[in-house]
């Protein structure tokens, strides 16, 4: 089994820019340092578009490993509703093959995710909404009210939850980057500024939680 502890870091990160700039002669530009002085690739990875079936599995496993092994990227980018789930799992399988083959450590990764639109799993059997009734509602995750235009929520208890799903769908001890996925274009047309304010405040206090538990590196918001 593939250990994928850890998070990307300043070290693994130049390790796969110098490896890259050395063996693949790509401009050394080509990698740019952020805050935290990580070495990041110019271009990133994507995963929403795509069916949630088998065929699209593969594709993005395969474009996954592809853009890994070439030293061409080191971010890759999804959210737990991309292809219902499968996005991530994607992202989780092909990277865990690499590190068990030595071709890619996990700390020269940057991966990023997104919480917070309605995410049933493709793979449980049942509809959509069978899953959502079953998994969020009854189970005492979500209330409905919580939930904005049949589509989005970010009450505490259900970022949790689906932080939880997030980590064991890509497999990952420390997730790099989870983003509020467009929590100000979901929630503030409908909830108005003082209740999304108070929102955006307990959820804040729970990601900082999972920051603090050594399971997140940061966080922010997609709009």
């Amino acid at each position: 089994m593939a250990d994928l502890s850890g998070h990307a870091t300043r070290e693994g990160t130049e390790r796969f820019a110098e490896r890259s700039v050395s063996t693949r002669h790509l401009p050394p530009e080509h990698f740019r340092r952020t805050m935290g002085s990580l070495r990041l690739s110019s271009i990133g990875l994507g995963t929403y578009l795509g069916q949630p079936d088998l065929p699209t599995d593969h594709a993005v496993e395969q474009s996954v490993t592809v853009c890994l092994t070439s030293g061409r990227v080191n971010v890759l980018d999804t959210a737990i509703n991309y292809r219902l789930q499968r996005s991530e799992r994607n992202i989780g399988r092909a990277l865990g093959r690499l590190a068990e083959q030595g071709s890619v450590a996990r700390d020269e990764v940057f991966v990023a995710t997104k919480i917070g639109y309605l995410a049933p799993d493709s793979e449980a059997g049942i509809s959509p909404a069978q899953w959502v009734q079953r998994e969020l509602i009854d189970s005492g995750v979500l209330d409905p009210a919580d939930i904005v235009d049949g589509s989005h929520a970010m009450s505490p208890k259900y970022l949790t939850d689906q932080f939880q799903r997030s980590r064991t769908n890509l497999g990952l001890e420390t997730i790099d980057l989870l983003y509020l996925h467009n929590a100000v274009d979901a929630q503030l047309p409908t909830v108005g500024p003082v209740e999304f304010e108070a929102r955006l405040r307990s959820a804040f206090v729970v990601l900082e939680r999972f920051r603090t538990q050594g399971h997140l590196v940061s966080y922010g918001l997609a709009t």
